[in-house]
Formats: structure tokens, sequence, C-alpha cells
């Protein structure tokens, strides 16, 4: 007989310092989607439930598909999004009659007007139906805060192992086969536990772009993986801009029956090395005025100098209407060059009205928080009008739609500005495409992104530059008031030992 297995997802990541609370609507701009919709959203693509998706087929499993619920970063969410979502997957649960398995999607760093830690309260009401031995494992992206409740509740936590997250496919399978195994009795009934050093920051943020310490700590995860009863070993990076105790990095271990004492020291010999090497980083954010001189003197003869305006990265919880790099590049006339995206749904209203081919003088950007840099009062062409809806071309999330709701592009001098009214973090060729620009026809590139553009962009750029704008998304600790972090912790103290905090 089958074995029936529910599956749902429920991804945010929170910038608690954020003035935009999430709404329902938020996740109705992306994706929110219940029951047997969630197969004709996602299958075939290169995504968690996509995964699963396909993984349910491999094993023949009696799918119970709850629901999928996805946001751009922002703010704390609403108690009534919060509650709406967790109890459509709560629901779900408690009308499936018996399960066999759960697999379920979740970010890992959601913070609600509410909860400090709504995947483990998620996971809490999950257990409350159906008992502590059924099998749940849970997907994290690798910038989750994880908490002991969620480490207690779950029989695994699986972190992507990429960032870009290009892998959020293979950690869905690895979920759903570990389901499997448990499901089988070939796996016996698996526990987990996370440890944390006394940094809210390290691991080099989670890049795996390029050597440093993230590969050189998911390396030995890998290898420690082979070891007998230990399952998963999932580093996660961490999500800084979240004022709440448990942010920073951490170590999860899901392990079986009698490899617990190895499990805790596989945890703690990584945070130690996460602690050691604390303060590397491998790449460097330069400034506003410096970027400007490198697209000055780039001749785009090998692909485009991409400017990542890091620190206004939507996908961080940035507003994505910071106008500091657009300024710039319209005070230093650079020609050929293309900004995706700046969010401003007033401009994109202005720009309709006008229509294609008239000129538009609009405010543009600078609306939710002037020290990120002022609206600019300028005259533009309206080049397109479109609904701004595309599919990823990826690598990552390949096949997944997305909209960036009614889009204008303008053109101001020698810069097109794709003008957008739902906030999205530039990862995606498509961005451009979809808008009628060829990316690898532009000289310089701006995209609003810090580590996520390299999967699609590094590959056309002739030269990548990341961006200290100034805004929401600064990798600073120290630019921020944190008042419920736990203390002492590095960077903002000097604790004496790796896991004081």
């Amino acid at each position: 007989m089958a074995y029936r297995v529910l599956i749902a997802q429920f991804m945010h990541e929170t910038n608690t310092f954020s003035r935009l609370p999430t709404t329902l609507d938020d996740y109705r701009s992306s994706w929110l989607v219940h029951g047997n919709e969630l197969g004709e959203r996602f299958r075939n693509t290169r995504s968690e439930i996509g995964g699963l998706l396909d993984a349910a087929e491999t094993y023949g499993w009696a799918l119970v598909p709850a629901l999928a619920a996805n946001a751009t970063p922002s703010g704390r969410l609403t108690k009534e999004t919060w509650e709406t979502l967790r109890d459509g997957i709560v629901s779900a649960v408690r009308n499936a009659g018996k399960l066999d398995g759960i697999c379920l999607s979740c970010h890992g760093a959601a913070v609600t007007q509410t909860s400090d830690d709504p995947e483990g309260e998620l996971l809490e009401a999950i257990r409350a139906i159906v008992g502590p031995d059924l099998p749940i494992a849970m997907t994290l992206d690798l910038h989750a805060n994880v908490t002991d409740r969620m480490a207690r509740l779950a029989s695994a936590l699986i972190s992507y192992r990429t960032y870009p997250h290009i892998d959020q496919y293979e950690r869905a399978q690895q979920a759903a086969a570990l389901v499997q195994s448990i499901m089988e009795g070939k796996t016996q009934k698996p526990q987990c536990l996370v440890l944390q050093p006394a940094c809210m920051v390290g691991a080099d943020h989670g890049r795996t772009t390029q050597p440093g310490p993230m590969r050189d700590l998911l390396a030995r995860a890998d290898a420690f993986e082979k070891e007998p009863g230990i399952n998963v070993v999932s580093i996660q990076a961490g999500f800084m801009p979240s004022d709440i105790p448990n942010v920073g990095p951490s170590v999860a271990v899901s392990y079986e029956p009698g490899a617990e004492t190895r499990a805790h020291e596989i945890a703690r010999l990584l945070c130690q090395e996460i602690w050691d090497r604390r303060a590397e980083e491998t790449v460097h954010l330069m400034s506003v005025e410096d970027a400007i001189a490198r697209a000055r003197s780039h001749d785009g003869s090998k692909g485009p100098l991409v400017i990542a305006d890091g620190t206004d990265n939507p996908g961080g919880g940035a507003y994505g209407d910071a106008t500091r790099m657009l300024k710039a590049l319209l005070a230093a006339d650079i020609q050929l060059a293309a900004v995706g995206t700046i969010f401003d749904p007033a401009a994109v209203q202005a720009a309709s009205r006008a229509g294609v081919g008239n000129t538009v003088t609009v405010d543009l950007g600078g609306h939710h928080d002037a020290a990120f840099g002022a609206p600019l009062r300028v005259s533009a062409s309206v080049r397109l009008l479109s609904d701004g809806a595309f599919v990823n071309d990826g690598p990552m999330g390949k096949g997944v739609h997305r909209s960036m709701g009614a889009t204008a592009v303008l053109r101001i001098g020698g810069v097109d500005v794709i003008t957008i009214s739902n906030r999205l973090q530039t990862v995606d060729l498509q961005v451009f495409l979809s808008q009628g620009i060829d990316p690898t026809r532009c000289k310089v590139l701006v995209v609003k992104s810090i580590q996520h553009f390299r999967a699609a962009f590094a590959p056309i750029a002739g030269d990548i530059v990341v961006v200290d704008s100034g805004a929401l998304c600064s990798p600073d600790a120290r630019r921020f008031k944190y008042t419920r972090l736990r203390r002492p912790v590095w960077p903002l103290d000097e604790p004496a030992e790796p896991f004081a905090g």
C-alpha cells in the first residue's frame, strides 16, 4: 500500500528592521497556492516543491499537497497572515487522515508579530496532531536562524548547500529520500540537534561561489554524513537583520539512536571552525563612487559590468527603491546601462497614463526611507509597459513563474530603468529579457541583489562589483539596534569563548 505523505511550504525571510509589514497580499504577489494547484504550479521546476513532486512519483507516494506560500522578504508577518498560513497547513494535516510522513519546505528565518520562531511553532502544532514518531523532514534556506525547538521537533533539518541557492530541488529530494527510508524502517527514529557559536555573522555569509569558509565547512559536513548513524549535517549562515535571540550561524545534525554523542561532537567541531574563521570574508563591498569609476573605464567588450546594489537587496528585506546608485549613474552620464529594478508603483502608474513613446516626469524611488536616497525628479521616456510576468530561466528556480507586477521601462539619459510594482530580487536574466532588454548588449547592469545574481549574471559579465549604497541590508551588524539578541555575541561584543552566547 502506498505511503501517504503530506507536503507543504511556508517561506519568509524576515528583516525585522523593515518598515513594511508582510501581508497575505505580499504572498499572493509571489505565490500562495493550495492543494492540487501545487502540481500545476511547480511540476517540472527546479524548486523544493518540484523536487517533492518528482520524489512522490519515484516512490509511489499517495501525495497529500497542503499549500505553498512564499513572499519577498520584508518586515514581520502580520498576525492575520501568520495565522492564516499556519492554520492552512495544520488544518490540512488534521484533515488528512492517517499519514506516514511529512515533508515541509521552510525558510527558517521568519518572524511574525506574535512569534520569533514560527517554524518551530508550526512543527509544534503538527506534532500535537501526528505524535512524536511520524517522520518530518524540513528543508531550510542556508540563511535560516535555527532554534532548539525546530531541531527537537523535526526528524531532520536539511539546508541548502549553495549560495546562490541552486540546489533547492536536490535538498527536497534529499528530504524525501530520508522520509522514505524512515517509513521503510531502514533509518531508525532519527533525532535532530542544533548548536550555535557566539557570533551573529560568520561562515562568509554562506557564500559558495568561491573558495572560503563556507565551502570548507560543507566539505567537512559531507565527510561527516558518511559516518554510521549520521543522516544529515546542515550548516546555516543565519540571517543577521533579524532582532531575535537565536540570530546567526548554526549547525544542525540529524542522527540515529546510538550516535548522539558523535552528533554533538560534530556540531561542536563545525561551530568551532565558524568561530575561528568568523572574520573571514571573500567579497568586500565598494563605494558607489568607486563603482562609477569602474563603469567609466569599462568598455564592455567582454560583457557588461554588473554592479550589484547589495545593500538595497529586496531578497534581504530591503525596499528596492534606494536611489544613490541610480543617481550616480545619471550624474556620470553612463550610457548603455540598465537598472533592474526600482520598486515604485506610483511611477509605473504615471508611466501607464502617459503611454509608450511619451515622456513622463516622476519622483522616482526613495519613498520608503529617504536616508537611503531621496526620490529623484526625472523626465523619462516610456519605452515599454507590461504585466511584469516571466518564467525563470535559471539556474536558480528554473521554470518557476514570477511577477514584478505592473512594470514600466523608463529611459533616463542613457539608462533604462525597470520600474516595478511588486518587490523582487534580481536573480534571473528574464528580469531584463522579459522587458525587451538584452543584458548582454548593455555596458553596465545594476541589479538589486547581493549574491544570488551571480548564478545567472556571472556567465555573461565582463566584471562584477558589489556596492554598499548605504541601504537597509548592510552587512555591518553595528548599524542596527538590537534589543532581543542573546549576549554576548560577536561582532557586537567580544565573547571570551566560542559558545558564550
